[in-house]
């Protein structure tokens, strides 16, 4: 119970900064925005690095929920 509303808080915060992100004008506040500075996806080994990393977290994840793979895969 207690990590459900850890997490539902985590969320909401991530939410509203966000929102708030969107609505202040300035660049570089988004999620969207912090993540390509962050990978450097204008550049062709950024987009490479954010793209293995995207990919790779995904596929994991998408198995994590469906058939309970553990982290790290053995």
């Amino acid at each position: 119970m207690t990590a459900d509303i850890i997490w539902a808080a985590l969320i909401l915060a991530g939410a509203a900064f966000e929102t708030y992100a969107l609505r202040n004008g300035r660049n570089g506040d988004t999620l969207s925005e912090t993540t390509r500075r962050l990978f450097r996806v204008r550049t062709k080994s950024g987009k490479i690095a954010f793209a293995v990393t995207w990919g790779g977290f995904s596929i994991w994840y998408l198995g994590h929920i469906l058939y309970g793979w553990d982290f790290p895969l053995t």
